[in-house]
């Protein structure tokens, strides 16, 4: 499948690809995957016979999420920028996507498949939005999980940084579907079984129609969110330093400040 930030195989003459995220161990959302990812859903945009996207890690994991070294100052601002500009050009495509998780799926990872439109995970599967343990939030996921699991269980997920297993997350509806096989092979077959035998055109103005509102909460929240982060959270002590206690591999030592 290739070993670069993304490995793009179309299906179905082209009615399906399948989209792995690569490029590291963990599959990290650096500044590469990203840029990857929002040329890749420009081109979907653009394919008019497109149905279906099926977006899986590389190797056993989803995604560790974002780089934790864009985190941190200078390069913050523009992975911010960046990394919601990809999921942004995934709505405004207009192609359903399904994801498939195997592994790890933790932060901006989450962030993305919590934007997809049905979720399917390997039994073994863990996610979670652990930003808050190294001392920052997640600024998509604080505006659309709630959408996808409720408030209280948003809050959990965001306040506490646990990880949950594939099975507590099909409870949370965090996920779809719990499989024991490849949970790619699974999204396939229901984006056969429900996607393909229906008007490619058509799909793309019932997903614009689902997902308007959802859109407009985005173009409106997001900025605001961002400047929380950047102006706000980026200004303290702690965000500093738990994003480098993280990356020099110690325990952070918070000051409440």
């Amino acid at each position: 499948m290739g070993t670069g930030p993304l490995a793009v195989e179309p299906l179905d003459g082209g009615a399906t690809w399948r989209v792995a995220i690569g490029g590291s161990k963990g599959n990290v959302l650096d500044a590469a995957a990203m840029d990857a990812l929002a040329a890749l859903f420009r081109e979907a945009a653009a394919a008019p016979h497109l149905k279906a996207i099926v977006l899986q890690g590389q190797g056993p994991h989803f995604s560790f999420g974002a780089s934790v070294q864009e985190h941190l100052p200078p390069h913050v601002g523009s992975m911010l920028a960046r990394f919601h500009g990809a999921l942004l050009a995934m709505l405004d495509s207009a192609v359903p996507v399904l994801a498939a998780v195997r592994g790890q799926c933790l932060g901006g990872g989450l962030e993305l498949v919590s934007l997809c439109h049905r979720v399917f995970a390997a039994h073994d599967a863990k996610l979670g939005q652990p930003e808050i343990v190294l001392g920052v939030f997640a600024p998509v996921a604080s505006i659309v999980l709630a959408e996808r699991v409720g408030r209280g269980a948003a809050d959990d997920l965001c306040l506490s940084g646990r990880s949950v297993t594939a099975q507590e997350a099909l409870r949370l509806r965090l996920v779809d579907e719990v499989t024991e096989g490849d949970p790619a092979e699974a999204a396939l077959a229901w984006a056969r079984t429900h996607l393909l035998p229906k008007s490619a055109s058509s799909l793309r103005y019932a997903v614009r129609a689902a997902r308007a509102s959802l859109r407009a909460r985005l173009a409106e929240e997001l900025p605001q969110v961002e400047r929380l982060y950047l102006d706000g959270l980026m200004s303290t002590t702690d965000a500093l330093e738990g994003l480098n206690a993280f990356v020099e591999r110690r325990p952070a030592v918070w000051r409440d400040a």
